[in-house]
């Protein structure tokens, strides 16, 4: 004789416990800031990025999934630390510009490894922005020399506004020698960053902008190999912050300049193939920028030393914005419930969740 099934008791939360997931739309990204402070978001997460490159070695680490059109890319940017796994999905369209959309946009997740589920769903447009800003100022501590005021920020796009506030913040830059060949782009950076603390200079050309400057900035847009410095244009004794070279086919600093500076990367892997080191030879060395926040290279070790910055973002970066993020979520009402995830009240029986959702509709008894 078949015995009925009896399903085992199990315990099972709450359904708010189980079916919701925090998301950080916009509105709610843009609340946060406003409430902590751009600078104050952006040293939060610099920490974390910096807490996480230091565990290296607890996370997956491989280059972005790339989708190349002629028009731009889409990527996506996994990673784990064997607890919870992190991802990003961005795009970098340059074009996008002329019909009024952003030219990079994304979205991002943290999720339980042990469930699968996910801990926290995100925009990642302005979360991206804020710690591309975080890595690069943090990276600027240990690379840029001492006592660094002047930085030029070549490129005044997007980007820009929070390159200069996280350097600001992080490193003591008080002037911003502003160049972008639509002077429209400058002049609207040095209105957003009036009364911040910096004096902005608007220049009218990369030579201008990079006299006197202690450390360069180069965040320009355009999807296509460009020499935005010359190696005649750059001294000894200088930081280069190279932020706009993060794809096949785009670079901005002459290959002569790579081979005068002492190059730090993320992931070399990734680095080779979309930043500005794809102009030189596979083996050319590099540092690791985790081994210098370890302390197991060095950074800066002379005056007369040209550090260079390949930054092309990494997944671990991401990783760390989100989970400070999340850590925020803690202390904060601005994000909402997503009703994400299918919770029905046995779990082998999603199709009888359906079937109450279809109330009134002709079904099997």
């Amino acid at each position: 004789m078949t015995r009925p099934y009896a399903p085992v008791p199990v315990h099972k939360p709450a359904p708010s416990e189980l079916a919701y997931v925090p998301f950080v739309s916009v509105d709610n990204m843009m609340r946060i800031v406003a409430e902590r402070g751009v600078e104050h978001v952006i040293e939060g997460i610099a920490a974390c990025i910096e807490e996480d490159f230091r565990r290296w070695g607890e996370f997956d680490k491989k280059p972005r999934i790339p989708a190349h059109a002629p028009e731009g890319v889409i990527e996506l940017m996994p990673t784990s630390d064997g607890k919870t796994f992190g991802f990003k999905y961005v795009n970098g369209h340059p074009g996008n510009t002329y019909s009024g959309r952003q030219t990079v946009t994304g979205f991002g997740v943290l999720s339980d490894l042990t469930t699968g589920y996910p801990l926290l769903f995100s925009e990642m447009t302005i979360l991206t922005a804020l710690r591309t800003a975080a890595v690069s100022a943090l990276v600027g501590r240990y690379l840029a020399p001492k006592g660094s005021r002047t930085m030029a920020v070549i490129g005044n796009g997007a980007q820009s506004d929070f390159q200069c506030l996280g350097f600001k913040h992080l490193v003591g830059i008080r002037e911003i020698r502003a160049y972008d060949i639509d002077r429209r782009a400058s002049e609207r950076l040095a209105r957003n960053l009036s009364g911040a603390g910096l004096t902005v200079t608007i220049c009218s050309s990369p030579e201008e902008a990079i006299e006197g400057a202690q450390i360069i900035t180069t965040v320009t847009a355009d999807k296509k190999s460009a020499t935005i410095l010359t190696d005649n244009m750059v001294g000894q004794g200088v930081h280069i912050n190279a932020v706009g070279g993060d794809c096949p086919g785009k670079t901005e600093l002459h290959r002569d300049i790579l081979l005068r500076s002492d190059i730090f990367v993320e992931l070399p892997e990734q680095t080779r193939i979309e930043g500005e080191i794809q102009q030189l030879d596979a083996d050319h060395p590099v540092t690791e920028l985790w081994q210098v926040l370890r302390g197991e290279a060095p950074g800066r070790v002379s005056g007369e030393q040209i550090t260079l910055f390949d930054s092309v973002g990494f997944a671990i970066e991401d990783f760390a914005a989100l989970r400070y993020l999340k850590g925020v979520l803690a202390t904060t009402s601005h994000y909402e419930k997503l009703d994400l995830l299918a919770d029905p009240d046995d779990p082998r029986d999603l199709y009888g969740m359906v079937l109450r959702g279809t109330v009134g509709q002709p079904h099997a008894a």
